[in-house]
């Protein structure tokens, strides 16, 4: 049996602030530390070793994983950072607050372009674009893969091209595998390994620095999974896996 551990970075700045975040790289708040510092310790206490970790490009996610592996005492272990990991790009509302874009918009159209999977928030303006494309994190990615705006269909295409690519060779090798990343990110990635379809994956939520294992069988099929807490995994009724975001926010995961 294998076990892979998902961990969605600890609270944002805008996270915080109710902003749409995507690829702006904003850091963690102190919470969003103490968040991740405690992640790292649960993990340790229930005897997690990691061979290899995998993160995005994005900050608040790449130190969210520097800090487990502080805790963890595994700073010496190789991290493989890619931008297909990255959050779902959300074009041109990305920095904005959550609840002024509701007001504008209303609120089945926002639930829409957050929650529905196919559905793409409007497209950032050029100049924005030609931030992202300048940006020296992104120099060899190709003009063309460096998105507008993205649907959860379009980063689960690219979050699943790193997966096949190099995620399952390790666990094909019997590496133990960390990977700190994003809400849709993650959401993708469960998507697929659940088989959750397209209309059921409009409440499916991951909430933020709570250890989600895998354990996998030798063909990287699940067996089960779950969340763990410093008592040990979280039952399976206690799993906010289909909330809204608000009971996602508010949920008392340390019980």
């Amino acid at each position: 049996m294998k076990k892979l551990v998902f961990i969605r970075h600890g609270e944002s700045l805008y996270n915080l602030e109710n902003r749409f975040t995507g690829w702006r790289d904003v850091d963690l708040t102190d919470d969003g530390y103490k968040e991740a510092r405690r992640a790292g310790a649960i993990l340790k206490k229930h005897g997690f070793i990691f061979d290899v970790a995998h993160t995005s490009v994005l900050k608040r996610a790449i130190r969210t994983l520097w800090i487990i592996l502080h805790e963890m005492d595994l700073v010496w272990i190789p991290v493989h950072k890619s931008w297909r990991l990255n959050e779902r790009h959300y074009g041109a509302l990305q920095g904005l607050n959550k609840d002024e874009v509701t007001g504008k918009f209303g609120e089945e159209q926002v639930y829409e372009w957050r929650r529905s999977a196919d559905i793409r928030p409007p497209s950032m303006i050029k100049e924005d674009h030609l931030l992202d494309l300048s940006d020296p994190k992104y120099a060899s990615v190709g003009v063309g893969d460096v998105p507008l705006s993205e649907s959860l269909l379009d980063t689960e295409q690219r979050a699943l091209r790193y997966w096949k690519e190099e995620i399952v060779p390790s666990l094909k090798e019997n590496k133990r595998v960390i990977i700190s990343a994003h809400g849709n990110t993650l959401r993708a990635l469960v998507k697929y390994l659940d088989h959750i379809p397209n209309d059921g994956v409009v409440s499916l939520n991951i909430p933020n620095s709570i250890p989600l294992v895998y354990e996998l069988d030798d063909d990287i099929k699940p067996i089960s999974h779950y969340y763990l807490n410093e008592e040990g995994e979280i039952p399976h009724e206690s799993i906010p896996r289909h909330m809204d975001m608000d009971d996602v926010e508010n949920w008392d995961w340390m019980g």
